[in-house]
């Protein structure tokens, strides 16, 4: 009976043994992927932040183009209307 309890405390430290190790080695595997995971994540994030910076800084110029565009037409306008031809009158049609 001895050589019978020898044997199964023998087999039931190994099989502990080998569901320890494989334990770890699960658990070594899932934090790679993990950190990995969190790479790519964090890699996103910083690209969307930059977009979002962009962004930020073409909302912000916006107003101001706006407002230069404005200044330009109202520009473009009066040079049209100092321009413009003087109305001739009693103008012959041969020559309208």
């Amino acid at each position: 009976m001895t050589e019978a309890i020898v044997t199964a405390l023998i087999t039931g430290g190994l099989s502990l043994a080998g569901v320890v190790i494989t334990c770890l080695a699960t658990a070594r595997k899932s934090e790679t992927a993990l950190k990995i995971s969190q790479a790519v994540t964090d890699t996103k994030i910083e690209e969307l932040t930059r977009e979002v910076r962009q962004h930020n800084n073409f909302a912000q110029r916006m107003p101001v183009v706006e407002s230069q565009i404005e200044n330009i037409h109202s520009t473009l306008k009066e040079l049209k209307a100092y321009h413009r031809p003087k109305e001739v009158h009693n103008v012959p049609a041969e020559f309208s």
